[in-house]
């Protein structure tokens, strides 16, 4: 499902980087930088269980323009909250159900939230170079 909704960002020209850890502790499932240069944060649910157990997702709202739950076409989708986008993903492939509600980030967060994406993006870029040279930097970058 994450290949999916992976495959979903890059057909609506969105940037996404999957297990992005955000400054409050939490990590997004995906964070995709949108053209607009707005954030679209997806979290990725499995199963009906997976979201009942899961009370932390209005952290991420706090570091996203939009937030989006990605599920199945078998997930009952009228236990997910309104306030939040759908996407459904089949067979490879995955489609926005409902656009998520807007609220956009203050500038101080968007910035902050555009140079940790950046990083990581880069980062994991460059361990597929040199899987041994960024891990210097990967340590430093967890402790900020």
């Amino acid at each position: 499902m994450r290949r999916a909704a992976a495959r979903l960002c890059g057909r609506l020209g969105w940037a996404p980087v999957h297990e992005v850890p955000l400054p409050n502790g939490r990590r997004a499932d995906i964070l995709a930088l949108r053209p607009d240069g707005g954030f679209a944060c997806i979290e990725v649910k499995s199963g009906l269980r997976d979201f009942q157990t899961d009370s932390k997702w209005p952290e991420y709202r706090d570091y996203a323009d939009a937030l989006y739950f990605a599920v199945d076409t078998d997930f009952p989708q009228d236990v997910l909250p309104l306030e939040t986008g759908l996407i459904v993903a089949w067979q490879g492939a995955a489609e926005i159900v409902r656009a998520a509600p807007e609220h956009p980030l203050s500038g101080a967060r968007r910035r902050a939230l555009l140079l940790r994406f950046a990083q990581l993006a880069a980062l994991r870029l460059a361990a597929l170079e040199d899987p041994a040279g960024v891990a210097d930097v990967r340590t430093a970058l967890r402790v900020e």
